[in-house]
Order: structure tokens, then C-alpha cells, then sequence
């Protein structure tokens, strides 16, 4: 049985459960705890080890230079553009309001600094006492330059590198190990947040599916069809006709890289982007670009600090963009990436990790669209990178695209 199906049925059981037998709920509310606790274990050395070995992976700077910036450039800017949708439409719906969850420990937001001091406040003093203290934006910034130095070092740091390169590997199994007690974990949790709170505490989950559907389809049409119409100054329709097909690859896998086949089909054979681009692009775009997750992030943000009653500042806000921000590429290739990612968040800015909870249930469900924005966003850096590399074959863009059963049967080969 696939682990999505598992959550389910741990959040329906435990649902069940908490209705059933609220008086029993505290017994199991520890195992919650557990896996609350697993969580936070792994944040820091899974941000820092799998940062600096993407970062190295990329040793080749001459040849992939200019390449890599702007991919990494665009894919930093969208994904900016992408949690602020989120934000944006959950600030104006305002899931949650009203539930007035409270968290077992006394938690409570930080006092907001200044943005400028937010901004200053990256760049970490004793990168030692970061990793101790669990400061993630510091952690990011201090991997990012760590990685940055590797490469130029070269040879010197090949004993490093493969250390981080072997320290990823090992997170990504103790992610997958402690991902796989989640149905428990949400079984525990949900339990005890029904039986403390009650059906209505439930209800809001409907408004976050719509809302990131919504916010996905406007982060599509409005921020890829209008990069595509802006910056590479071409149809944004036979961009969307392009890529139909690897969407509807995404849509039903939720996994952007089982939609790697089927992208690449359509970005070389439907959009005219050459191989060597499509290439580097698209398999680095499945592994760090998240923009889906973005927008997931921004909504179950502002969904959990409502339901815990807190107001989130203008400070917060800018805290959560630049995480968002930057961890996309601190959690590349994890099972689990957008509970990962969201807990992250809530870190940062001292939100109840119990929200989580309320997330994972539907977190299959999300994971649809998140797939569909992730894939489509790699396609469009790839039109726009081949396109300013003047590699784009116009006469391809233009023409008809291939049915749909063609790219989809690539994508099983």
C-alpha cells in the first residue's frame, strides 16, 4: 500500500478514534509527539548535508556557468512569486480562522525583526552555533557558500565532498525511515486534536484543497504563461499545448521525477528546446525547483497560525519568503519534501510543529497540483534559458504538438 493511502487511513482513524474514545486519546498522543520530535531530527543535518552536495554535484562552473545562473535565477524569482501567492490568497481567505487550536508546549511567534535586519541576519556569525541553534536561513546561506568553495577549491576538497555526498545519502534513508511512521504519527495526532477540539476543527481542510488549486492554476497561467509572453516574448498557448501532456503525467504520479521522461519528450519534440539545454535543466528542475511547494508552504502557513490564533507580522512574512525561498533547494529529492519544507517554515518563524497534523492527511491530494506547478515551472526555465541562449527552434514552438498518447508512453519506457 502506498504511504499517501497510510496517512489517510491514519487520519481517518484517528479521527475516528478521537470521536470514539476521547478519554484514551492522551495515551496515544505520545507516539504524535515521536513523530513530531523525528521531524525536528532531521531539519538541520538534512538542510546542510543535501544543500552542499547539490551544490557540488555541479563541479563543471565553466561549462554550466552562465547556464546555471540564470536556470538557478529564474527558479529562485518563481518560487518567490510562488509562496507569495500562497500567502497572498490565504491572507485573504483566511483558512482557519476560528478553530482556536492551542499547542501542548507554550509556542509562540518570535518577535518580528526589521526586514533589513532579516535580511542582515542570514549571513551567520559562528556557523557552529547556527547548526547547534537550528537557524535554517543561516544554515542555507553558510552550505551555499561552503559548496560555492568546494568547487573552486577543486581536487583539495574531494574528502569533504564525498563526506556530504555520503552524509546526504544517509539522510535521505533516515528521512525515508522516519517519513514512514507518519500514518502513525497523524493517527496520534489527529486522535488527540479531535478528541480536545472536535469535528470542527476538521472542516477548514476543504478550503486549503481549494485554495491550492486556485493559487496553483493562477501561479501557472499568470507567472509561466507570462514569463513565456514577456521574457521570451513567444505564444503562452502553445507553451500550455506543449506541455499538456507532461501535466497530465505529474497530475496523476504527483512525482516530478517519474515526469521527467514525459517532460523532457515535450520540451524538445513540442517546445524546441535542444537536448543539451533540456538535458541539465529539467532533471535539475525536478530536484530543486518547488514552486508548488511554495504555494503550499504560504497557505498551510498562514492556515496553522491562524488556527493557532497567531497573527503573523510583515516581518514574519518576509521570513517566510526567504526560507521558502531558499530551502528549495534544502530539501532536494526527499521522500516527504513538502511536510520537510512546511516544518521548516514553521521552525523559522516558531509555529506548533503539531499543525503539521492537520496537513498530512490531504498532503496527497496537494501533492497533485504541487507536481503539476513543479513540472510546468521547469519546463517554462527551459524555454526561457534556450530562448536566451538563442537555441530555442522557433519553427518547432509554432508547429503541432504530438498526441498526447505518445508523450505519455515515452514516459513509461
Amino acid at each position: 500500500m502506498r504511504l499517501w493511502m497510510k496517512i489517510l487511513i491514519g487520519m481517518v482513524a484517528g479521527v475516528a478514534f478521537g470521536l470514539a474514545c476521547p478519554d484514551a486519546a492522551p495515551y496515544v498522543e505520545p507516539l504524535g509527539t515521536l513523530f513530531i520530535r523525528g521531524i525536528k531530527l532531521l531539519i538541520v543535518p538534512l538542510v546542510f548535508a543535501s544543500l552542499v552536495s547539490g551544490m557540488t554535484s555541479m563541479s563543471d562552473m565553466r561549462k554550466l556557468g552562465r547556464i546555471s545562473v540564470r536556470t538557478f535565477a529564474i527558479y529562485f524569482v518563481t518560487t518567490a512569486f510562488a509562496v507569495s501567492i500562497g500567502l497572498a490568497l490565504a491572507t485573504l481567505a483566511g483558512p482557519g480562522q476560528g478553530m482556536g487550536l492551542h499547542a501542548q508546549a507554550a509556542q509562540a511567534v518570535r518577535e518580528a525583526p526589521s526586514v533589513v535586519d532579516t535580511l542582515l541576519d542570514i549571513v551567520p556569525v559562528n556557523p557552529l552555533q547556527s547548526l547547534v541553534e537550528g537557524n535554517i536561513l543561516q544554515i542555507i546561506a553558510f552550505a551555499v557558500l561552503l559548496g560555492l568553495s568546494m568547487n573552486i577549491a577543486g581536487e583539495a576538497a574531494a574528502p569533504v565532498r564525498r563526506f556530504c555526498h555520503s552524509l546526504a545519502d544517509i539522510m535521505y534513508v533516515m528521512t525515508s525511515i522516519v517519513i514512514a511512521f507518519a500514518p502513525i504519527g497523524v493517527f496520534a495526532l489527529m486522535a488527540n486534536v479531535v478528541a480536545r477540539y472536535g469535528m470542527d476543527a476538521l472542516l477548514p481542510l476543504a478550503e486549503i484543497i481549494l485554495l491550492m488549486f486556485a493559487g496553483s492554476a493562477l501561479h501557472i497561467l499568470f507567472v509561466y504563461g507570462g514569463g513565456v509572453a514577456l521574457v521570451a516574448r513567444l505564444n503562452p498557448m502553445n507553451f500550455f499545448r506543449g506541455i499538456l501532456d507532461a501535466q497530465m503525467v505529474g497530475f496523476s504520479t504527483s512525482s516530478s521525477s517519474g515526469t521527467l521522461p514525459a517532460n523532457l519528450r515535450c520540451t524538445e519534440r513540442n517546445l524546441g528546446v535542444p537536448s543539451s539545454i533540456a538535458s541539465f535543466v529539467l532533471p535539475l528542475g525536478a530536484t530543486i525547483n518547488m514552486d508548488g511547494t511554495a504555494i503550499y508552504q504560504g497557505i498551510c502557513t498562514v492556515f496553522i497560525a491562524n488556527a493557532y490564533g497567531v497573527d503573523l507580522t510583515l516581518g514574519n512574512f518576509a521570513t517566510i519568503v526567504l526560507t521558502a525561498t531558499l530551502a528549495s533547494i534544502g530539501t532536494a529529492g526527499v521522500p516527504g519534501a513538502g511536510l520537510i519544507m512546511l516544518s521548516l517554515i514553521l521552525s523559522a518563524i516558531g509555529l506548533p510543529m503539531e499543525g503539521l497534523a492537520l496537513i498530512a492527511g490531504i498532503d496527497r491530494i496537494l501533492d497533485m497540483a504541487r507536481t503539476t506547478v513543479n513540472i510546468s515551472g521547469d519546463a517554462m526555465t527551459a524555454v526561457l534559458v534556450a530562448r536566451s541562449e538563442n537555441e530555442l527552434d522557433l519553427d518547432v514552438y509554432g508547429a503541432a504538438n504530438p498526441p498526447a498518447s505518445e508523450a505519455v508512453a515515452h514516459s513509461a519506457q
